[in-house]
Order: structure tokens, then sequence, then C-alpha cells
């Protein structure tokens, strides 16, 4: 505990000297060394945040302060110059590229990972498969009830549910899989955290949450083959008609082989001309600690080798 306050001392301190020193010759942060702040999708705070954790210890003098967001809003606080580092699921558009470089700024784009979107139901739920197909309809709201999904479910209407209305699961869901349509009201909405979704579907048996992959391991297994206990994953199909045979969980062999077809990439978004801090960070996260801190998460690792173990599903 003493240790834990120390270092919340020492990062106090090192806010303050930086705050004071900026104001009379700008960013003095280095590499390795400094106070800067970051942007990050939320969906990806526990990944982030053991990031921060492990690059603090081996760089005492660095501190990371996340601000953990929609991706919505982590992009424009890049944009804005409020921050030099954003992790977020897409690329940026050749718009907003151009606002960059407008003003001489030459941001770089660094994949960091592959990470997947789950579907989740309720322990009560024994529906466990789910084609792209009809996850798109519910989307849409031509599905509205789970005996149109399964004729023998006892349950009823299908509430999905989101983490942000703003965040990178709605966009991805929004063009990736209803081809830019909008979600349907009524049956799909939006809380405001990964854990909201995660807690609202263990305690509504009608409901189908939707959040990244890394929310929902299972910290006591090593393999991550295992999921928190308190919800189902269910397995999708890119065929139109979801089977055992066709239909896959998002494991990292499944992400790695492409097989699970709700996959996204994760990207370190710089804008950092000086080369200080927020570069020595992205530089960590794709180093081989970093990627270790990935593999072990179960995503996927951009740049770390991943051994497949072949094993049999449940």
């Amino acid at each position: 505990m003493m240790k834990r306050q120390f270092r919340l001392i020492g990062l106090v301190a090192l806010v303050v000297l930086s705050a004071c020193n900026s104001k009379s010759k700008g960013p003095t942060d280095t590499y390795s060394s400094g106070v800067v702040s970051i942007a990050a999708d939320e969906s990806f705070e526990p990944i982030i945040q053991e990031e921060i954790e492990v690059f603090e210890s081996l760089y005492p003098l660095a501190g990371i302060v996340p601000r953990y967001t929609t991706e919505v809003e982590a992009i424009n606080l890049l944009l804005k110059d409020s921050v030099r580092l954003a992790i977020a699921t897409r690329t940026l558009t050749k718009e907003e590229m151009n606002s960059f470089h407008s003003r001489k700024f030459f941001p770089r784009e660094i994949k960091l990972a592959t990470d997947g979107l789950a579907l989740i139901v309720n322990r009560a739920n024994p529906d466990s498969l789910l084609s792209v197909r009809d996850f798109r309809r519910i989307l849409t709201g031509e599905v509205k009830n789970w005996k149109e999904v399964n004729p023998n479910s006892r349950l009823k209407g299908i509430q999905v549910v989101f983490d942000n209305k703003n965040s990178s699961t709605v966009r991805f869901a929004m063009d990736s899989i209803c081809g830019g349509k909008e979600l349907a009201e009524g049956n799909v909405s939006a809380l405001k955290t990964n854990q909201q979704v995660i807690d609202y579907v263990a305690n509504n048996p009608d409901a189908m949450g939707v959040v990244g992959v890394n929310w929902l391991g299972n910290r006591s297994d090593t393999t991550n083959l295992s999921f928190r206990e308190e919800i189902r994953v269910m397995s999708v199909s890119a065929e139109d008609v979801a089977t055992p045979a066709n239909s896959y969980k998002p494991y990292q062999a499944y992400l790695f082989y492409g097989n699970y077809p709700l996959a996204r990439s994760i990207y370190a978004l710089l804008n950092d001309p000086r080369s200080g801090l927020p570069w020595g960070f992205a530089s960590f996260m794709t180093s081989d600690k970093g990627q270790r801190i990935i593999l072990k998460s179960g995503l996927v690792p951009a740049t770390q080798p991943v051994r497949i173990v072949h094993v049999k599903d449940e």
C-alpha cells in the first residue's frame, strides 16, 4: 500500500512539474519521462490500463494519464491537439489527414492488435449460435423476437445493448454489419460502458450484448479458452444459417485465422512530431513486452507470434 501511495505522490509531482514547465517552454516530455494524457476507446480499457502499469514500472519518470471515452471523442481530442495519442479501431479519414497536413502535422497509424466483438446472452438463454445475417436482421429491426431466430425458444423480445452510442462498437455494427443503415429503435439501445452491458445481460434473460472480447476473459485461465461465467458467449457464423460446424467463438485462434466474422483491428493514432512520451508508449505497446500483454488478454497481437493450440470447443 505504501508503495502505491509513493507512486501516486510521485505522479502528482510529475504532473505539477510538467504543467509549470509547459507554460514557459511547451511540452517537456521525452521518450521515457514526463507526463502526458492519451485518449482511448473505452472498449480497450482493460488492455490499455495494463500496458500503462507495466510501462510506468519500467520507466518510473513517466506518467501516462488515460482518458477512456468513446472512439468519436478520442479522435476529436487528437484532432484538436488535446492529446498526441489515441487508441481506436479505425485509421484516420482523408479529411482528418488533410486537417493535420494543413497544420504541418504528419500523424502515424500503427496497428496494435486484432480484436473481436463478442455477442453475449444471459446464462438462461439456450441459444448459442447466430449467423451474421440474423444479427443484421436483429440490428435493423427486421427480427425482434427470439422465436424468429429459434422457433423452439421460450424467450420473448430481443433487447440488444451496446456500450455507447458513439463507440467503435456501434460504428462497426452500422458500417460493417448493417452496410451503413441506422440501427433499429426500440429493441436496440446503448448504455455507457462495456461493464454495464455485461451486468445488464447477466440480469436480463431476453438481452443480447455486444462488447469487446477483452472484457470477457477469465483471468484465472491462462490458456484464454474460457470466458466470464456470468454470461454466455455466442458462436457466430458467416454463413446464412448458423450450425455448430460453421460457427465460431471469438477465441484467439479463430481471430488469427479469420474464422470469426466479427473481427476488427486496433490502432495507435499518433501525432507526436517531437518523438516524446506518446511515441515511447506507442513503441512499447508494439514491443515484445507490450505485445505479450495483448496476447494474454485474448486478442491477437500485431507483431508477436501466436502459438495455436487445438482444442475441442464446448
